[in-house]
């Protein structure tokens, strides 16, 4: 579907975070990262049951705690408690932006099948992605040794029916909405408090954010530098690809490249007597000129 970007078919890149959040597309998980996260999982059930020895925050406790081990029917309630123990971050509340993009970098991280997940728990990072419930993230509280782990929390208490969410703009119980979409919380196996835990999803949604709004600054700053040289009747040559294959610098390459195909669009917009076919500010919309904003950070 054209509306829908399969997680885990491919990498991750700029230009495509930047249209799943523009274009507020939809996810859905691809059939091989099916196959791969089951695959993981089915291996991690099978070395739990053949190992003769402790697997540390598997079948044993945490950090202190290393030397206890953990029986198996309680595997499960260790992983639900290691999440609720660790979201504990304070502050403000992120941008919603931010928590949608903590949701994309994570799926697309567990997609990759190395985690030892449950696919119903990337499906369910995705129904959160997909119908805007946004749990409730602080921006202090990580200090990302081993990850971002308070922020990660309090991202994932949701899925196990626990915290807070931002539903349809109110603030709600998370239980309530997973109740409204039918959906059972997650019941966390072996080993998932870690792999949800251990991240830099927070830190990296926020490093995105800043990138993809410096590469919207950047492109602008090409847009009103090209205007400005047809304003003051400057020379294009500087700019030509033959100068700049001399230098030859990829960045210096591809702003000269944009600049000139700026420039022709500034030239072709208006008329041999100096009158604008076009508003400069439909100029400013070409699409080689300036993306579609992202969304604020409110």
């Amino acid at each position: 579907m054209k509306n829908v970007y399969q997680i885990g078919s491919g990498d991750l890149t700029f230009d495509i975070i930047e249209r799943i959040i523009n274009e507020n597309l939809k996810l859905e998980l691809a059939p091989e990262a099916k196959d791969r996260i089951q695959k993981c999982r089915d291996y991690l059930d099978r070395k739990i049951k053949e190992s003769d020895v402790p697997l540390y925050g598997i079948t044993t406790g945490f950090g202190s705690l290393c030397n206890r081990n953990i029986s198996s029917d309680e595997l499960s309630t260790l992983q639900e408690n290691l999440v609720k123990s660790h979201a504990c971050s304070v502050g403000a509340e992120m941008p919603h932006v931010i928590v949608k993009l903590m949701f994309l970098l994570k799926a697309h991280a567990l997609s990759l099948g190395h985690s030892g997940v449950q696919v119903i728990t990337v499906q369910r990072i995705i129904d959160f992605f997909n119908n805007d419930v946004m749990p409730i993230v602080y921006d202090r509280g990580s200090l990302g040794a081993s990850g971002d782990l308070a922020p990660l929390a309090n991202l994932f208490l949701p899925l196990i029916g626990v915290g807070d969410v931002y539903y349809k703009g109110k603030r709600c119980e998370a239980i309530s909405v997973l109740d409204e979409f039918g959906w059972e919380p997650v019941k966390l196996k072996s080993k998932e408090g870690l792999a949800l835990l251990n991240g830099t999803q927070f830190m990296s949604a926020n490093g995105v954010y800043a990138i993809l709004k410096a590469f919207r600054l950047s492109k602008k700053a090409d847009l009103i530098a090209a205007i400005s040289l047809e304003a003051f009747d400057g020379r294009i040559d500087p700019f030509m690809d033959c100068i700049q294959q001399m230098r030859p610098h990829k960045g210096q390459i591809e702003t000269g490249a944009a600049f000139r195909r700026m420039w022709k669009a500034v030239k072709s917009s208006y008329s041999p007597n100096n009158t604008y076919k076009t508003p400069i500010h439909s100029v400013a919309s070409h699409k080689f000129m300036v993306q579609p904003k992202m969304p604020s950070t409110t």
